[in-house]
């Protein structure tokens, strides 16, 4: 009998937990070995507190990432966070941290890279130990991160210099392949019981975007997207609704149904062939082909194509999953983009 995968904790909740010890200690006389910090999906959970240094108006706290079992190239390191005494609350990044040198990222260009959700957390918890009419600078840190940037998407990104904080429940769910289909299929199954009908996700903003959840059960099928509807035709089930973001979806378009980027990530290559069919401008397409994120993309080509190329892409993902399963369920598409919102889908609003 395999063993459960063990859960982990993101460089966010790390970040919050050494964030949160070192304002406390900084402004109370009391060491603290361990904290507690409430995460994004409603969870409580307490990290414990790896390093402490405490100086004349500022402490300086360090939590050892823990990743569970899932093969993270930021396992074991440390997340330090300094609190200094400020005359306004402040939340910056400093060695090891990346900077962001690129558009097409939900961070602004030169920002370091502390992602929206881990922010609002470290700000959340860190008020909360905050005495009243005081404020803090927060400065996250991590001097391995230069080095361990090397060997994440980063560089590609245009984040140099350093790790990015991440997280967008706080956990990290390990990422066993066969674990993670069996999950999968176990939830559509019990999906099949109470519909005939189910959403696909890939993840958080899938699950944040639609509504759909409200008609019918939602399943998150992470990278999986062949093997979701596989599932979904061994149980049984009439019709899938697959909602994702552009990036995933595009490479639906293109034939691929695992969306892991070191498996198959032809994004930019997709885009240039859709959008050549539209008479794109050749300098255009040579900047989609060498763009960073897909989000730079929808940037480049705004008003340059209407919504029909949407729509026709929407329609191709729909043909491109029915094919995969040889037709025994119906698909529809909806296709969003993190910035723009919706772009397109192939069913009307009003679903029986």
């Amino acid at each position: 009998m395999k063993k459960e995968l063990r859960y982990g904790y993101t460089t966010g909740s790390c970040a919050t937990a050494a964030a949160k010890a070192a304002t406390y200690m900084l402004f109370y006389d009391e060491v603290l070995k361990s904290v507690k910090i409430d995460l994004p999906i409603g969870k409580e959970i307490e990290l414990d507190i790896f390093y402490i240094e405490r100086k004349e108006g500022e402490v300086i706290c360090g939590v050892r990432k823990d990743a569970g079992d899932d093969p993270d190239v930021t396992h074991n390191m440390i997340i330090y966070a300094k609190a200094e005494k400020s005359k306004e609350f402040l939340i910056t990044g400093g060695e090891g941290i990346g900077i962001v040198t690129k558009k097409g990222l939900p961070l602004q260009v030169g920002d370091y890279a502390i992602n929206p959700v881990p922010r609002k957390m470290i700000e959340s918890e860190v008020k909360k130990v905050l005495p009243w009419g005081k404020n803090v600078k927060i400065t996250i840190f991590a001097p391995e991160g230069k080095y361990i940037a090397k060997r994440t998407l980063n560089p590609k990104l245009g984040i140099i210099g350093g790790i990015s904080i991440l997280g967008t429940t706080g956990i990290v769910e390990p990422l066993s392949d066969e674990a993670y289909k069996k999950t999968i299929d176990l939830e559509i199954s019990m999906a099949s019981s109470e519909s005939n009908e189910i959403c696909l996700v890939f993840g958080n903003y899938g699950k944040n975007f639609t509504n759909l959840s409200s008609k019918m059960p939602l399943v998150t099928m992470g990278n999986y997207v062949g093997f979701a509807l596989e599932s979904a035709c061994r149980n049984k089930i009439k019709r899938v609704y697959l909602v994702g973001q552009i990036g995933k979806m595009i490479k639906i378009a293109g034939g691929i149904f695992n969306t892991y980027s070191r498996i198959a990530d032809a994004r930019n290559e997709i885009f240039t062939a859709y959008l050549s069919l539209y008479g794109i401008d050749r300098g255009i397409l040579e900047k989609v082909m060498n763009a960073n994120t897909t989000e730079e993309i929808l940037d480049l080509i705004e008003g340059k194509v209407g919504k029909d190329f949407f729509e026709n892409l929407a329609l191709r993902i729909k043909e491109k999953c029915i094919q995969y399963v040889k037709g025994c369920l119906e698909v529809e598409v909806e296709i969003f983009s993190l910035k723009k919102g919706h772009l397109a889908k192939t069913w009307s609003d009003f679903i029986k």
